[in-house]
């Protein structure tokens, strides 16, 4: 019984967010992710530079175009993305996650995580959904952090970037957000 009450809640979240955003959690073709993804990181390189220097060093980067997030003390988010390879796609995912407690809202944004190692990526690769905020550590950042890092500084093995924040929603974040490997 202590198990089924997470899966309730995480399936009345995606419910809700389904209901009230089909269109832009479902539906949308490898193509067309791709085409956002490489939309997304242009916008994220021009307006935090430093960025690009990431992403020479990233073994792998993982785009999440749009996600979206809804609650009535009850939430949950999901979004769509694509990982490249030395520029190249290696495989799409989804992000996903579940809440509860004094939230009311919705909003869009997206994310991008620069994998600076092999082992992490691998780690996303072998294993069954990768959990934020269990396997390795991921280094949240935004533009006052990007104009400060540099690839000397950037010791972590993960850094993510939020970006095109839409809506009214507290609490933003990753952790306890699920990514697991989709078909397209």
């Amino acid at each position: 019984m202590k198990t089924a009450f997470p899966t309730f809640v995480a399936a009345l979240a995606l419910s809700f967010v389904t209901a009230f955003f089909p269109a832009t959690v479902f539906g949308a073709t490898g193509a067309e992710i791709q085409r956002d993804a490489r939309s997304s990181l242009s916008k994220l390189y021009a307006r935090v530079p430093k960025t690009r220097e990431l992403a020479k060093e990233a073994v792998g980067i993982l785009v999440f175009p749009s996600i979206t997030k809804a609650g009535l003390m009850i939430g949950g988010q999901y979004g769509e993305g694509v990982l490249y390879k030395n520029d190249k796609v290696a495989g799409y995912y989804s992000t996903a996650g579940a809440s509860y407690g004094l939230q009311a809202g919705a909003q869009t944004y997206g994310y991008v995580m620069f994998f600076l190692s092999e082992e992490t990526l691998a780690y996303l690769g072998k294993s069954e959904g990768f959990e934020v905020g269990v396997g390795p550590s991921v280094v949240i950042g935004d533009e006052g952090f990007g104009k400060s890092a540099t690839t000397t500084t950037a010791k972590d093995k993960i850094y993510a970037f939020i970006f095109d924040q839409k809506g009214a929603m507290a609490g933003l974040g990753l952790q306890g957000n699920k990514i697991t490997r989709i078909k397209k």
